[in-house]
């Protein structure tokens, strides 16, 4: 297949949601008692603070705000963005788009969104490990036992390709290397239970994350 006949890649299609915050982690009982892991999401309240068209912004999305910043650490340039929406000063800025019904500014969202939904996909940074060697990066095993003098060997990576040839290290060795860190999607939660009084919405199962980090709940 030449290159003018490739396919188009397809844009993944970007969904509605809310942004929350991890709160922890406990359990509850179903109905025939037994007992579920869940993760407690603080989810919402999250504000539009920016609605984007096709005509201004060449395609339609809406920015929604999260959790209270104080004015003393927010920008001139922020300061001036969250005005025009008529709120205060957020820490966390997503867009969102795929919505059934059209927001104005200064709209308010939280968690009664997701009542009625069964599954939801959440976004989150893992936790960050420094740097780390292939046994705990990889799994390897090591080198064995600490036989015949390899007395420092057991968690090392061995080998790692030929001398002459190819005469170099092919890209993709899994190698020793910064772990964690990175943006994962968990796609397909339960939804247990929505709390409205207390914005928090409870999901079957682990999100990644530390507790207190920001987290995307897609419908």
């Amino acid at each position: 297949m030449s290159l003018l006949e490739c396919k188009p890649i397809k844009e993944k299609k970007k969904m509605p949601g809310l942004i929350g915050k991890k709160v922890g982690m406990t359990s509850v009982f179903s109905a025939e008692g037994k007992s579920i892991p869940c993760t407690v999401i603080e989810c919402g309240p999250c504000v539009v603070t920016q609605v984007k068209t096709k005509e201004t912004d060449g395609y339609e999305a809406l920015q929604l705000g999260f959790d209270e910043k104080s004015e003393k650490h927010t920008t001139k340039q922020l300061s001036g963005h969250f005005k025009k929406a008529g709120t205060t000063p957020k820490r966390k800025l997503v867009e969102f788009s795929g919505f059934e019904t059209e927001h104005k500014l200064g709209d308010v969202l939280d968690v009664t969104f997701f009542e009625g939904a069964t599954f939801v996909d959440v976004i989150g940074t893992t936790k960050g490990k420094g740097f780390q060697g292939v046994v705990k990066r990889h799994g390897f095993a090591g080198v064995g036992e600490a036989t015949h003098g390899q007395h420092n060997r057991q968690r090392k990576p061995g080998s790692i390709g030929a001398c002459s040839t190819p005469s170099r290290v092919f890209k993709g060795m899994r190698m020793g290397g910064r772990m964690g860190g990175d943006r994962v999607t968990i796609a397909n939660l339960q939804v247990l239970k929505v709390i409205p009084e207390n914005n928090l919405l409870l999901v079957k199962g682990s999100i990644p994350g530390t507790k207190g980090s920001y987290v995307i709940i897609e419908k």
